[in-house]
């Protein structure tokens, strides 16, 4: 296991990400993180090569000749590698969640802090889709968990997850969002890469609180 990435790797991250070039849509961050948790969850391991070219646009597209990815990819892979432990392991981690504000400096809902990670998670099942393809039934719990905090309107054609989504409360505070981030995440990893049987589900009991303020990427 590498090392995992420390705030000061995160903060270098997001300037990375923001200085490329103009032309691109890179995944800020807390998109990021979510991405590579979709990506993650697949029934089968999904190549860097096919995964790497959405963290820098979000449309798949190169950047142009010359631009030097490799300080990039070396921290996305060191994450990816870190997420890929804990949940294999099905530990507790700490999604790349921040507090954000409103231009008045008011805090922001706990549903909008963590729309960014969903979103991110997102754009990984519409790119790579197998994950969506297995047990309806057994998905719908978590993803429902996840989808509440994105608009209704995003998701078409799926009558069934947004009823689910009508039953569920939203949560009441920060730390309360983010732990069903981790909680779902490990509730769809048992169904796209159950373990065997001897292997006992292992969750951190504490949960953290969500991290400080940290901004956004373009």
């Amino acid at each position: 296991m590498p090392p995992p990435l420390t705030d000061a790797d995160i903060d270098e991250l997001q300037r990375t990400l923001d200085a490329l070039p103009e032309a691109l849509q890179p995944l800020d961050v807390m998109a990021l993180d979510g991405y590579l948790v979709g990506v993650l969850l697949q029934p089968r391991p999904v190549p860097a090569s096919a995964w790497l070219r959405f963290v820098v646009d979000d449309e798949g597209r190169a950047p142009p000749p010359g631009t030097d990815l490799r300080p990039l990819h070396a921290l996305v892979q060191r994450r990816h590698a870190e997420l890929g432990h804990a949940i294999e392991r099905r530990e507790w981690f700490d999604p790349w969640v921040f507090e954000l504000t409103d231009d008045d400096g008011s805090a922001l809902p706990p549903s909008q802090c963590v729309m960014p990670w969903v979103a991110g998670f997102a754009l990984a099942t519409a790119q790579f889709p197998d994950l969506m393809t297995l047990d309806a039934a057994a998905l719908l719990e978590p993803l429902a968990a996840l989808y509440l905090h994105l608009d209704p309107d995003d998701l078409e054609d799926a009558d069934e997850l947004l009823a689910e989504i009508e039953t569920l409360e939203p949560p009441r505070d920060l730390a309360e969002a983010v732990e069903s981030l981790v909680s779902s995440t490990l509730l769809l990893a048992d169904v796209s890469r159950p373990r065997a049987p001897h292997a006992a589900a292992k969750r951190a009991p504490a949960r953290r609180p969500a991290a400080a303020k940290r901004p956004r990427g373009r």
